[in-house]
């Protein structure tokens, strides 16, 4: 395993009798903790085995191989539903047959109350047979409600496991939510035929006209779902563009900010949200005519069933109004509610299932076996190989290529930039399918990739890479890859944590450690695309001696390189151009074939001594230890020109941040904020006496309609007398104001519905942009210390709650809490002594309620917490996906993944259950309240009439049902307002300077370029080590500085100051302007930079190269035909407006670097700075893009990051920085005098001849320089 996880306490789940598991007794101890501090990870219990992630999952997975066998034998389309439904309806059938019963019982309910309402009328407290007969009914009733109430809770609990398994098993969070509300679909109707009987039964055929409303607000709803689903389908596009967009500036945030890019890609996140968040809303519009029609449904149909039965010339009872309202609320909370939220939810989850499926039924790639022979001998076999990338391009990627390579053979593969290099080695990996010949490879393959992967964990975990750990042969790699002088640098050695992406190295330590683990797995097969560019000179021929010549020296290599120094070693070279293989042979054959080694080795040459060819065919067949690197062996290792992109690591270890967990309750502050996003206080207010208005005309409709039936009740004793007892009362009266509140019900539940989601869904997206602008505005320290998984997190799952959920359950809450306060307020008017009770209970409830939400705030943290790893796990891999299947790791990382989603599975199974746990001793609470009402109406049936008997039994007989739903909302709500909590953390985070400052350099600044430094010091954080001390010094105007040094010994830091990516001590001025006293965009802005990594974005190539549409097409194909690329963006189909697909994965790394030289040959500014912009092509590109250099920028200031030395030996001066001083400064030649000196060394180290190279090429320049003769000065 690469990460190990701690031991979790033993579930006690496992050991629970039948009693403790359904009323949730074995879950105290963890209420218990949770009462007393903060819980951790560790107070955690271990997943259940039959919930682990790794089993659930292989279960599926077999349900599914088997329907995809069964549908190839029909010959149909698989279904993925199918396979779900296999799997799991053995668990879902007992929970049908008891919701079955459950919902049978719900329904009846209101019946049972009624012959207790009869019990009533005929209550006669001298008869002790009626009495006990009474009371008896009573109490058998609550008792039955009692354990109705445990049944159903455990069901919940019952069904949302199920939930988790499939979530877990299906890695989507959306099927959670369909398994809660599957049983709807049938409930609902059920409960709608059942309620038609019994009121039929009651008022006869004027109960048709109430459930003919009723069918019609279920098929309205209906629709609605299907266009809700719809609306979720194009909103979904939105947000999965929006986080693709995010997570590429996040990955690419130096990049972003080094051009000034931030309110370019904050307006295309904006413009994108803007999108998303109008689906949003109108889905939450449609959400909310839900809540409405719930809200109002019953009130519209008892309006519709007694008008139609007064005007039908009957007379209505308290018997019938009470049975017809408690049996609408039945009908209204499961079928106008939650049956639409299932037809929702099964219409989103068929689309996600149809998504899922199409991917699990995507081509995969061939299995390759890879074993040895019986013959035992390892062979890489290329046949006439032709293959595509993209079958649509007419050009193939690969064509006709054919090798073989033996054990104890290096073959070099050559070839200009997009030549088809990393794909011929995507071929041999198999990554790379071939529409033409065959790949035969047997024996374990290694890879290492061109820009180099490295997992978030130790050194020492990415170099083992779950191989066992053997001290002789780690030390024996470490040496050979020269990371011994860079474990010494890092705080904890080779057990420092690394972040995500490697961010606490640098590019050429991320090289050899990559190298490193491949050298250790020792493999039979090695393929290297190109991991000595990233290193310095010296480093690259000790890795090319150690490691390719003598460790490997009996294995088979394939190695694309740039360093065409090496080829003269190789067994093989292979020639690629355009996809084709145009010279294959030894080095003396393609001599001998008129290839030109000497023209391209020639620049190379001034870079590096050559090797000297060996008696042998090959430098590979030398088996002794000797190491013309002998300083890397020593303790005190002598200064060395080292790798460029040392980004901001240099001398300093950024350990990766954990994330930070808020603590107790979500504050008062939070909620302000959050409604403050959304709109003004006074609307705020306004919104809150809406509702309160709602509720009072609900009420008080339905105490006009019992008013009404008491009215004529009493009436009744008179019917004989009078003959039409309709004209005995006003009914055009009674009728008119039962018509009024009905009106007015209607008015405020559709405004306080409406206006309420568009306020909290504008919150969602004010908070939102404020993260954007907060993110954007953090200095790049903070993405060093947080993975991007962790900060994706924020703009994924915590904005997709704010978005989708948390509006309408905050809506929701507010209006069933007004309910239960109605119903409170109406029971202690009708009954005051209840009162008494009832404040006991009420502090009962408000202990119980804070005792759970100390413990259940820390559980929904600590799931938010363990769902990050989850992403940056993925993200990793996705990043490293070739690595892990070239090392036949995927076995390793699927088990991680499951580590990592138990863990995930151990929080949630904890928040469902301590909800659950809540939820019955919260309906425990209020049925003591109804127990208290019925037993109370019976004590004062003196002085009660049916008509307020009737009105409490029904509000008690629904806030049964809404009373514990407001409770489980008022949770969810506090839960959910944790995502809110950790965004508006994100909203306030340590910032930048201000991009613009009053003070504005003018247009044309910097127009000399000219640098001055005095007594600069700079680190990266407050609390870090200084990188960069008592720096003071000059640049002149249009001066060409070369910029050299060991690995952290500064430059990239140098960099970082003049770019002010953290805010140097001291003064830097630019053309006389002091840069701390301008805005970052206007120092920025001005200056170019050129990085090792280049960085490509989604999007068409017109807006990588001119994002400002600043420039015209012709300007832009000048630019591209300058850097070589016109031709192959003209191949593309849409040419500039081509868009290239995620990070521009779909372009090589020399031919991204190519766009990077275009954009800043665009810019045209005064000051050039090139972070090692060669690294990773060939030498031809090289020479194309130091030519365009010095054409374009020759009146520039240019500052030069360099591996190669030969790069930098023309400079005007040089810079030598050790330790993060500068310990030497003058032209190169000057320095070369100084025996002593720092460069002089550097030189030495590379060979005589090569230091004799450099040396002459530095005189002849510099007596060109200073001693013109007939030449032009410089």
């Amino acid at each position: 395993m690469l990460q190990v996880f701690p031991e979790r306490k033993p579930n006690p789940l496992q050991d629970a009798n039948l009693c403790s598991r359904l009323v949730f007794w074995w879950i105290n101890p963890l209420f218990k903790i949770g009462h007393k501090r903060r819980l951790e990870e560790d107070d955690m219990y271990s997943v259940l085995p039959e919930d682990r992630s790794q089993h659930v999952g292989e279960e599926l997975q077999g349900y599914w191989d088997q329907e995809v066998k069964r549908a190839e034998k029909d010959a149909r389309e698989p279904s993925l539903m199918k396979a779900i439904i296999k799997c799991y309806w053995k668990s879902y059938l007992p929970f049908a047959i008891f919701k079955l019963f459950e919902e049978t019982f719900r329904v009846l309910l209101p019946r049972y109350f009624e012959d207790l309402l009869t019990h009533f009328q005929k209550f006669d407290p001298s008869d002790s047979g009626v009495l006990f007969k009474t009371y008896g009914y009573t109490a058998v009733l609550n008792l039955c409600l009692f354990i109705w109430s445990i049944l159903v809770h455990f069901c919940f609990y019952y069904v949302q496991r199920i939930g988790m398994r499939l979530r877990v098993a299906m890695c989507h969070m959306i099927y959670c939510k369909v398994m809660v509300r599957l049983h709807i679909l049938w409930i609902g109707p059920l409960n709608a035929i059942t309620a038609i009987i019994l009121l039929w039964m009651e008022i006869g055929i004027s109960s048709l006209a109430g459930m003919a409303l009723l069918i019609i607000f279920m098929l309205l709803q209906s629709f609605s779902g299907k266009l809700f689903s719809s609306l979720r389908r194009k909103s979904a596009a939105f947000t999965d563009t929006r986080l693709r967009t995010m997570n590429e500036v996040i990955t690419g945030i130096r990049t972003i900010k080094m051009y000034a890019w931030e309110k370019l890609f904050a307006e295309l996140i904006t413009r994108l949200r803007r999108k998303e968040i109008s689906k949003i809303l109108r889905r939450s519009y449609l959400d909310g005519m839900n809540l409405i029609f719930f809200d109002t449904a019953s009130k519209l149909i008892l309006f519709i069933t007694f008008t139609t039965y007064v005007l039908l010339g009957n007379m209505i009872t308290v018997n019938q109004v009470f049975l017809a309202i408690t049996l609408y609320q039945v009908v209204q909370f499961t079928g106008i509610l939650l049956f639409p939220t299932a037809i929702e939810n099964i219409a989103e989850t068929v689309a996600s299932v149809r998504r899922i499926k199409n991917f699990l039924l995507l081509d995969e790639l061939p299995q390759c076996d890879h074993q040895l022979p019986l013959d035992g001998k390892t062979v890489v076999n290329v046949q006439d190989f032709t293959a595509f990338w993209d079958k649509e391009l007419r050009t193939p990627t690969l064509q006709g290529l054919s090798f073989t390579v033996r054990p104890g053979e290096l073959l070099a593969v050559v070839g200009p930039v997009g030549a088809g290099k990393s794909s011929l080695l995507s071929a041999v990996l198999a990554e790379l399918p071939p529409s033409q010949g065959q790949v035969s490879v047997h024996g374990r393959i290694v890879y290492v990739s061109q820009q180099p992967w490295v997992f978030s964990g130790t050194v020492r975990s990415n170099i083992l890479f779950g191989k066992k750990y053997e001290e002789e042969r780690y030390e024996k790699v470490i040496k050979a890859c020269a990371l011994e002088e860079d474990l010494q640098f890092l705080e904890n050695g080779d057990l420092t944590v690394v972040g995500d992406r490697g961010t606490t190295l640098s590019g050429g330590q991320k090289a050899r450690v990559s190298l490193a683990r491949a050298l250790y797995q020792n493999a039979d097969i090695y393929l290297l695309d190109d991991p000595l560019s990233a290193v310095d000179a010296e480093v690259s021929r000790h890795l090319f001696k150690q490691c390719i010549c003598q460790v490997l020296h009996e294995k088979i290599t394939i190695l694309v390189t740039h360093q065409w120094q090496y080829l003269k070693d190789a067994s093989q070279i292979l020639v690629l151009e355009k996809g084709e293989m145009v010279q294959k042979g030894t080095y003396a054959e393609l001599l001998k074939s008129g290839i030109d080694f000497a023209s391209l080795l020639k620049k190379e040459n001034e870079e590096a001594e050559p090797s000297p060819v060996p008696e042998s065919p090959t430098m590979r067949t030398q088996t002794s230890s000797e190491s013309s690197v002998q300083s890397q062996q020593s303790s005190t290792p002598l200064l060395k020109d080292a790798p460029a992109e040392d980004q901001d690591t240099e001398n300093i270890q950024h350990t990766l941040s954990e994330e930070r967990r808020l603590e107790g309750k979500v504050g008062f502050k939070t909620y302000k904020n959050y409604f403050r996003a959304g709109a003004h206080w006074s609307v705020i207010i306004f919104l809150i006496l809406v509702n309160i208005a709602a509720q009072v005309a609900y009420i008080l409709q339905d105490w006009w309609l019992l008013s009404w039936a008491n009215e004529q009740d009493t009436l009744n004793i008179t019917a004989h007398e009078k003959g039409n007892i309709t004209e005995m009362i006003d009914l055009d009266w009674y009728l008119g104001i039962f018509s009024g509140l009905t009106a007015s019900s209607l008015l405020f539940g559709v405004t306080r519905s409406l206006l309420a989601l568009y306020i909290l869904v504008n919150s969602s997206q004010t908070l939102h942009n404020k993260m954007l602008k907060s993110i954007l505005r953090v200095p790049v320290l903070f993405f060093d210390r947080n993975p991007a998984g962790r900060i994706l997190n924020r703009f994924s799952k915590d904005i997709g709650y704010m978005d989708d959920v948390l509006p309408s359950s905050f809506q929701k809450f507010f209006q069933t809490f007004l309910q239960v306060i109605g119903v409170v307020i109406v029971v202690v008017v009708v009954i005051p002594w209840i009162a008494i009770p009832v404040i006991p209970l009420g502090v009962i409830f408000f202990f119980l309620r804070r005792y759970f939400l100390e413990t259940s705030r820390d559980v929904k943290r600590l799931e938010c917490s363990t769902q990050s790893p989850v992403f940056s796990h993925l993200a990793s891999s996705l990043q490293g996906l070739r690595t892990i299947r070239a090392y036949k790791a995927e076995q390793r990382f699927q088990e991680l993944f499951d580590s990592h989603q138990d863990l995930h599975s151990e929080a949630w199974f904890l928040l469902l259950t301590i909800t659950r746990w809540f939820s019955l001793r919260l309906d425990i609470i209020y049925l003591i309240f109804i127990c208290l009402v019925d037993f109370g109406s019976l004590l004062l049936s003196q002085t009660l009439n049916v008509g307020q008997l009737g009105l409490i039994l029904s509000y008690a007989l629904n806030v049964m049902v809404v009373f514990p739903w407001c409770i489980r909302l008022s949770v969810e709500v506090e839960n959910m307002m944790i995502s809110v909590e950790r965004v508006i953390e994100y909203t306030e985070l340590e910032q930048e300077a201000p991009w613009e400052l009053e003070f504005r350099p003018p247009p044309d600044w910097p127009n000399n370029g000219m640098i001055a430094l005095s007594d600069v010091n700079f680190k990266y954080s407050s609390d870090g080590p200084l990188v960069l001390k008592d720096l003071t010094t000059d640049i002149k105007p249009g001066e060409k500085v070369g910029i050299v040094g060991r690995t952290g010994a500064g430059k990239s830091s140098f960099i970082a100051a003049l770019f002010r990516l953290s805010e140097p001590e001291g003064r830097v001025w630019i053309d006389k302007i002091l840069i701390t006293e301008i805005g970052l965009h206007d120092l920025r802005k001005k200056m170019s930079i050129i990085p090792q990594d280049p960085i490509v974005f989604t999007g068409t190539m017109r807006k990588n190269l001119d994002p400002f549409n600043k420039h015209t097409d012709e300007e832009l194909w000048n630019v591209l035909e300058e850097v070589q690329l016109k031709e192959i963006i003209e191949e593309l189909p849409d040419k500039m407006d081509t868009e290239l697909v995620e990070s521009g994965s779909n372009l090589s790394v020399g031919q991204k670097q190519l766009v990077c030289l275009a954009r800043n040959i665009l810019r045209k500014n005064q000051i050039l700075i090139i972070d090692e912009a060669t690294a990773h092509v060939d030498p031809s590109t090289d020479e194309l893009i130091q030519k365009k250099i010095r054409e374009k920028f020759a009146q520039c200031t240019v500052l030069t990051i360099a591996h190669r030395l030969s790069t930098i030996i023309d400079s005007d001066r040089i810079m030598v920085l050790d330790s993060g001083r500068l310990e030497e400064y003058d032209e190169p030649y000057v320095l070369l005098q100084n025996r002593d000196g720092l460069f002089y060394k550097m030189v030495q180290q590379l060979g005589k001849a090569k230091a004799a190279a450099l040396t002459e090429t530095a005189k002849q320049v510099y007596f060109k320089r200073n001693y013109p003769d007939n030449d032009d000065a410089q």
